[in-house]
């Protein structure tokens, strides 16, 4: 089983200047991160997500590009496979797309322009159509919200097949796994759920004919440094109602250990992501490396 280690900056940093992002950048490629992950939040102070990792890829040769996740739901497929090919092209086949549905956030969902209702049945629509534009020659589809006739997306990716992945921990997420998605990446989830997970989409994966590659499970870990903030509490409470958030988000210092629990169980890839930003990257990401990437041999 292949560990691997990436990177994720989440939607509340500040890391969304040319100076400071292209720093993280530079510093994961140079240390030897598997990947950058950028979240994806309209009102939130990072960089969005295919922005910023285009801006990443033309600093970087080795470094993988991954969005955790990015909103389905409100994005028009065809335009959005034509972004993605074109990324995936550019940057020699680095990107590693993760997608949602989108934070239940009433302004969020507002942005969007999308019902709370039709997020799910967009986003069940747009999945397989996403697959159809990157590998047919022609597409005809005569689907509910994105019909399209004759449409031909160019440049292919450079993968084939790009696998797209997915995250959440509800059931009806782990069933959408199962029966849409090449790799789950859930976030805020103790090392029980997600063997739970993996057991319960690998079921419905089976029921559907399909197959998830036993590689493509694992994780994005918050963790903090001291106490974790009162405001982060409070999201995660939201989020996780009876869950604790400091069982949720470790200590810097126990991500070694934690990260090997999830390995134990079957989890390898992983996206470790602080709560608070740091106030030296070069510092943060050297302790990081220097204590989680050997997992990665």
């Amino acid at each position: 089983m292949k560990v691997r280690i990436g990177f994720g900056l989440g939607t509340r940093t500040v890391a969304n200047d040319a100076e400071r992002f292209g720093l993280v950048v530079d510093e994961l490629e140079r240390l030897g991160f598997d990947s950058l992950w950028l979240s994806e939040r309209i009102s939130g102070e990072g960089p969005d997500p295919i922005a910023g990792l285009a801006f990443a890829a033309g600093r970087s040769t080795r470094l993988k590009l991954g969005t955790s996740v990015l909103v389905v739901p409100g994005r028009n497929p065809v335009v959005l496979a034509k972004e993605l090919a074109s990324l995936d092209r550019l940057s020699g086949g680095r990107l590693l797309p993760a997608f949602g549905l989108g934070v239940a956030e009433p302004t969020e969902q507002a942005a969007f322009g999308v019902r709370r209702e039709e997020r799910a049945r967009r986003f069940d629509e747009a999945l397989p159509l996403l697959r159809r534009l990157w590998t047919e020659e022609v597409v005809n589809h005569d689907g509910v919200f994105y019909p399209c006739e004759g449409v031909s997306v160019r440049p292919r990716p450079i993968q084939d097949p790009i696998d797209l992945w997915m995250g959440g921990i509800a059931p009806s997420e782990l069933r959408r796994v199962g029966r849409l998605g090449d790799g789950w990446l859930p976030s805020f989830c103790t090392v029980e759920e997600v063997q739970a997970g993996i057991a319960a989409i690998t079921e419905h994966a089976a029921a559907h004919g399909r197959a998830v590659d036993p590689e493509h499970f694992g994780a994005l870990v918050a963790y903090r440094r001291g106490p974790l903030p009162e405001l982060v509490a409070r999201f995660v409470r939201q989020r996780r109602p009876g869950a604790n958030p400091e069982e949720l988000i470790p200590e810097r210092a126990e991500l070694p250990e934690h990260l090997e629990r999830f390995v134990q169980i079957g989890a390898s890839k992983f996206v470790v992501l602080p709560v608070v930003e740091p106030a030296d990257w070069h510092d943060e990401l050297g302790w990081l490396a220097e204590r989680l990437l050997p997992l990665q041999s």
